[in-house]
């Protein structure tokens, strides 16, 4: 069986091609896909040849955000039944390195992800129209959610996953900077942890729209000097900052407005940054991590079956397979766009 993917050779090379699907064997399922989001990795694997020291080195099928009908099962599959629509985790990590052993699978040394470069050779994604998976990446999306719902499961665990690192945030004055995806699902998953007042800020009042239907109490354009001001005043005002954009000025900010003995998480990657080191240390800040999912992932499934979480005002665009490469290029405009679609098949 021929079926169309979404292929990556490097820099601004991205074609519609086709190859070979097989049956699914023991153990796994085929799935007619139906929607993959272009996240921002693969916005920099597609712009920039990579980010940081991870680089596009051979071809590789773009996508890690996807959602799809079973289509067909292979030997010894229960649970899954044809038509069914599930959210695809694309994290396999090994099960037996020490990490794993130790209940820490997110840091698996022998971790694959499925459209990731970071591995030679590269693990290859979701964008096609037919996918060989194992049964156990598939999660079955309950309720009335659609696949272009379906797919926002995994950036949304990526969110739940920080709002964790920070602790509880039951009434607390949050601020989210970058209101991009990750940063307005950040939002939407601190107001159901129940955060107090969210504050969140961009430089594009497009993104900033779209933050008060997904929980935000304050948007603030901060393309202007001195826009965090009143935030800042008495050494800070918010007890957590997710530094969401991995801006120097927006990491700036994050340590000017938050308070003494406050927590910044930082879930925005990038390459080098300047690091403000004098307010680290004077203010006693907290600066942690969080990078992917695991558990998560399960929970972000129901939580967009039910629509505890709505992810619907983030979806911006959708393109057919075939116009992949305009997906793309809409996905870089931040001005009209959020989360950019491709329905896949």
């Amino acid at each position: 069986m021929l079926t169309k993917i979404v292929r990556l050779y490097g820099k601004q090379d991205l074609h519609v091609e086709t190859q070979e699907c097989p049956e699914p064997g023991p153990g796994e399922v085929r799935l007619k896909m139906a929607r993959g989001g272009i996240c921002g990795s693969d916005l920099h694997y597609f712009q920039d040849g990579g980010f940081g020291p991870v680089r596009v080195r051979e071809p590789i099928i773009s996508g890690h955000e996807a959602s799809g009908h079973i289509e067909a099962v292979g030997p010894g599959v229960t649970g899954l039944t044809s038509g069914m629509l599930v959210a695809v985790n694309p994290s396999q990590p090994c099960g037996h390195c020490h990490y794993c052993d130790i209940g820490q699978p997110i840091h698996c040394l022998e971790m694959k992800f499925m459209g990731s470069a970071m591995r030679l050779p590269h693990e290859q994604g979701m964008f096609r129209e037919q996918l060989i998976v194992p049964a156990i990446q598939c999660f079955p999306v309950e309720g009335e959610a659609s696949a272009a719902e379906a797919a926002c499961a995994e950036p949304l665990a990526v969110c739940l996953h920080a709002i964790a690192q920070a602790g509880d945030l039951t009434g607390k004055n949050v601020l989210v900077t970058g209101a991009g995806p990750i940063g307005l699902l950040v939002v939407a998953a601190a107001r159901h942890a129940g955060a107090g007042r969210i504050t969140v800020t961009d430089l594009a009042d497009a993104a900033l729209s779209r933050g008060p239907a997904m929980g935000a109490d304050e948007t603030i354009n901060v393309s202007g000097p001195d826009a965090l001001a009143p935030h800042q005043k008495d050494k800070g005002t918010f007890d957590v900052v997710f530094e969401c954009s991995a801006a120097g000025p927006a990491l700036v900010s994050a340590f000017q407005s938050v308070k003494p003995r406050g927590t910044i998480v930082q879930v925005g990657v990038t390459g080098e940054l300047s690091v403000p080191v004098n307010m680290l240390v004077g203010k006693e800040i907290t600066w942690r991590g969080s990078q992917r999912f695991h558990e998560e992932f399960a929970r972000a499934v129901k939580l967009i079956g039910a629509r505890d979480i709505d992810v619907r005002p983030i979806l911006s665009h959708t393109f057919p397979i075939d116009e992949a490469l305009d997906a793309f290029l809409q996905a870089g405009d931040r001005t009209a766009a959020c989360k950019v679609q491709i329905a896949l098949s």
